[in-house]
């Protein structure tokens, strides 16, 4: 038997890296110099991923801007002044706002991918952002001449080809970010928020068949940046029961990070549906202390005492530089982290195989 085993997604970028995408922006480094960087980063990347043993790699996110805004890269009919997204720590994100359509991506997440599989020969899964985070983008008061509903038709069939394409060119699987779903219920305890929000994904969702799906995971955290989170504070008792409702055949849940597991198993275990997965964090990526092994082996057959070990994999907590800024966690404590993840589910898959 077999445990799964996959990374979130984003890895912090090369100190140079930054540095010259701040310089790109302020127009002191050309497209070829940015492009130069990019390449570097992930190449060293792929590079590190394949020494860690990880059976499933990504690129880091490194060319990204950030998670949640590579679509819109750069578009024109923005304003800068969207929704405010505050953290726990008192800093910010700002999404920008739409000011005209119709609305197309940019950027579709299959560039990254295709880029990345022609470094490796491991399998490559591809993170794309929930509809539900682009339906953000619509301003409150409206666009003359385009209205919420004909934006939100374009946004479908955008989010849409963005999976699709992923799939057509190989992803090993595709892995939606759904980070809001937590701030959801933060922003609006009744549920009524995140019960639309899944409406809407589930509405890119059952465009896919039953065998695609199996292929489309679902990741949700209390939303990571600088060592801080959005929604933390928000129990998985109110969030779970309606995330599973989601069409999907893959679940990458924040765990680690939780204080009191015994309780988030116990409601993992009421709502997981048959023929879904869940992959647990058993790596902290807000703590800069490096699990051993063994910690992780532990976290994972106590999982396994509760839900059934066919439905079980294991992940990160969360990506660990969603944004591109982000410099709170260095890369050699985010690949000895994931180095550990893989290491201590090997010693779970021991342990379990021997009963």
């Amino acid at each position: 038997m077999k445990i799964r085993t996959e990374p979130i997604g984003s890895i912090p970028r090369p100190v140079a890296l930054i540095e010259g995408m701040a310089a790109h922006a302020n127009g002191d480094l050309d497209e070829k110099g940015l492009s130069k960087l990019f390449e570097s980063a992930i190449t060293d990347t792929i590079k590190r991923f394949e020494a860690t043993g990880s059976p499933v790699i990504t690129d880091g996110e490194q060319s990204k801007p950030s998670f949640a805004t590579y679509p819109i890269a750069g578009m024109k009919q923005l304003d800068p002044n969207g929704v405010i997204i505050p953290f726990a720590d008192g800093h910010i994100r700002q999404l920008p706002k739409i000011t005209g359509g119709p609305f197309r991506y940019q950027v579709y997440a299959s560039t990254y991918l295709e880029k990345a599989k022609k470094m490796t020969n491991l399998p490559v899964k591809q993170a794309v952002i929930a509809v539900s985070a682009i339906s953000l983008l619509y301003p409150q008061e409206g666009i003359e001449g385009y209205t919420h509903d004909q934006f939100i038709n374009d946004l479908l069939n955008e989010a849409e080809t963005d999976i699709r394409r992923s799939l057509n060119s190989g992803a090993y699987n595709v892995q939606i970010d759904f980070t809001e779903a937590r701030l959801a219920l933060k922003l609006d305890p009744s549920g009524n928020l995140l019960k639309s929000f899944i409406a809407l994904n589930n509405k890119v969702l059952t465009r896919f068949t039953k065998e695609e799906r199996q292929k489309i995971g679902v990741h949700s955290c209390p939303g990571g940046d600088h060592d801080s989170t959005h929604s933390a504070d928000i129990s998985y008792a109110d969030l779970l029961p309606l995330l599973f409702g989601l069409q999907a055949g893959n679940f990458y849940l924040e765990y680690a990070g939780e204080r009191d597991k015994s309780s988030v198993l116990a409601v993992i275990k009421e709502n997981l549906r048959p023929g879904q997965t869940v992959f647990l964090g058993v790596t902290n990526v807000l703590d800069p202390g490096i699990e051993t092994p063994e910690e992780i082996r532990d976290r994972i057959l106590e999982a396994a005492a509760v839900i059934p070990v066919s439905q079980i994999g294991t992940t990160d907590d969360c990506g660990f530089s969603p944004f591109a800024d982000d410099t709170s966690t260095s890369r050699d404590i985010a690949f000895s982290k994931i180095k550990a993840r893989i290491d201590g589910t090997r010693l779970a898959e021991a342990v379990l195989n021997k009963k």
